[in-house]
């Protein structure tokens, strides 16, 4: 059974930085890409940060140049660095996979990003 779980959410203030991390079930190989997505209220699920299986990755414009996403292929784990947070980062943060077969989701994390 394919596992994503996610950490590291919480409350930042405007300006400040998270690091959100993601432990994938089995191997991180058999996924065509990993990354996150988020949903704000009242909006749709958005994509934020994508990484593929050679490294090459791809970034949501509003958040190009403040995030990083890493993976660690022995480890299992995608990870998600975002500086300079402003109140409309104020989301659930999901991971995401992809194979050959299907989508997966984890559960959420929140960040909210106030004063």
């Amino acid at each position: 059974q394919v596992q994503l779980v996610e950490s590291g959410g919480g409350l930042v203030q405007p300006g400040g930085s998270l690091r959100l991390s993601c432990a994938i079930s089995g191997d991180i190989f058999r996924y065509n890409a990993v990354g996150w997505y988020r949903q704000a209220p009242g909006k749709q699920r958005e994509a934020v940060a994508m990484i593929f299986p050679t490294g090459p990755t791809q970034y949501a414009d509003g958040v190009k140049g403040r995030s990083t996403i890493s993976r660690d292929n022995l480890l299992n784990t995608v990870d998600l660095q975002m500086n300079s947070l402003k109140p409309e980062d104020t989301a659930v943060y999901y991971c995401y996979g992809r194979d050959d077969d299907s989508d997966y989701w984890g559960q959420g994390t929140q960040v909210t990003v106030s004063s």
